[in-house]
């Protein structure tokens, strides 16, 4: 029975020389690159990618719509808040005159007895 013999170092040496050379002529025989492929390529990326900015910026100003509509509604909630609270919370002026007009109501009523 024949042993496996290990690959020395000029075996490995020539082994690398060996694909080095074939990935030398598997790089020459490729056809040269057409420009006007290369110009057809590079254009259709350049409009896909118009494309997409195009797309981003409609989807963000159609967020920034919505968080404004969004503050304008949280505003308006507010605002109505706000006034409610300002209706049921008499002023010191207010209540003075609620309570002077009690007291002349009070003060006719015991001058008609």
């Amino acid at each position: 029975m024949k042993s496996y013999r290990e690959p020395g170092f000029n075996d490995r040496i020539g082994a690398a020389a060996q694909a080095k050379q074939k990935a030398l002529e598997k790089l020459r025989a490729k056809p040269p690159i057409d420009e006007a492929v290369v110009a057809e390529r590079r254009a259709a990326r350049l409009a896909r990618e118009a494309r997409a900015a195009e797309a981003r910026a409609a989807k963000e100003a159609e967020k920034a719509q919505k968080l404004a509509e969004k503050a304008a509604r949280e505003a308006e909630a507010q605002e109505a808040a706000a006034a409610a609270v300002e209706k049921t919370v008499m002023t010191e002026a207010e209540r003075k005159a609620e309570r002077d007009a009690r007291y002349a109501a009070r003060k006719a009523r015991k001058k008609g007895r």
